[in-house]
């Protein structure tokens, strides 16, 4: 027998728990971007629905339903993208919708202007 009481009701989560608050304190000043685990790539992006004129960016992280690019500008949450990804003599096309974006954290993207967007796929 387990010494322990196994509650059948889903496991709750004291937000004001002081050990809680203690380890959220900790975690605050973290700066992850996933850059470093994925090989980049060059690829070129579209904004809006209709656009034309493609814009360089680099492709640095990917994973189910979510992209990650490095741009040289912002752009605008809830923007739609398109990014295009040659593959050899073809071009692979995805759209996605800017979920959060910001300036980057390390000292070469701020010498060099860079921007991180994160990308919801459709």
């Amino acid at each position: 027998m387990n010494a322990h009481k196994h509650q059948a009701k889903g496991n709750r989560v004291d937000w004001s728990d002081p050990r809680l608050e203690a380890l959220l304190r900790k975690t605050e000043a973290w700066k992850l971007d996933n850059r470093g685990t994925y090989a980049p790539k060059d690829v070129q992006i579209h904004m809006g629905w209709g656009a034309t004129t493609a814009r360089p960016a680099i492709l640095v992280w990917e994973r189910d339903q979510v992209m990650m690019i490095e741009t040289r500008f912002p752009i605008e949450l809830g923007e739609h993208v398109r990014v295009d990804e040659a593959q050899g003599v073809s071009i692979r096309s995805v759209w996605g919708i800017v979920a959060e974006g910001r300036e980057g954290f390390r000292a070469e993207d701020r010498a060099n202007g860079v921007h991180l967007h994160w990308l919801h796929l459709r």
